[in-house]
């Protein structure tokens, strides 16, 4: 393992112990409950918008240590984002854990490259993913639920 595989592995490793934002919020403009049977993740997701930024984020749940550290990683970065830097980012992120990122630009990604290793292991892209498309749903007004039950990127449920 590389030196820099490594930190990578510690940075998920540290945000799946101390998950950041890992709080419910009272006054939430947008709650999303998000599900991926297959591995057993399971998140609640707290939107709170100042006009068209992501003012507050949090999250609650349960599941494996790439589900949580992503939630984790996404919530620190998104904080103060505007709404369409955030869609931008989510695309990039899906990207990155998806292998169709170019070359070189990982690390472009702050602390989200941490989770690009999971490219290289595709049952972990939905656990990785899932925090993502509960933001993604939520800042499209989407329905209560996202899951991963289906083939593809996650659906709102009802959809």
């Amino acid at each position: 393992m590389s030196n820099l595989e490594a930190l990578y592995q510690e940075v998920i490793l540290d945000h799946n112990r101390k998950p950041r934002n890992f709080r419910e919020m009272e006054n939430a403009d947008r709650r999303i409950e998000g599900r991926n049977p297959l591995c057993g993740d399971e998140i609640t997701l707290w939107v709170k918008l100042d006009g068209d930024k992501v003012a507050d984020i949090s999250f609650k749940g349960q599941g494996c240590a790439v589900s949580k550290s992503s939630a984790s990683l996404m919530t620190s970065t998104v904080k103060g984002k505007t709404v369409a830097e955030t869609r931008q980012l989510f695309d990039r992120f899906h990207d990155m854990i998806t292998g169709k990122l170019p070359d070189g630009e990982r690390e472009k990604m702050g602390s989200l490259a941490a989770l690009g290793g999971v490219s290289k292991f595709p049952i972990r892209v939905k656990c990785a993913s899932l925090a993502w498309h509960a933001l993604r749903s939520a800042l499209d007004g989407g329905g209560a639920e996202v899951s991963t039950e289906r083939e593809g990127p996650p659906q709102t449920e009802g959809a």
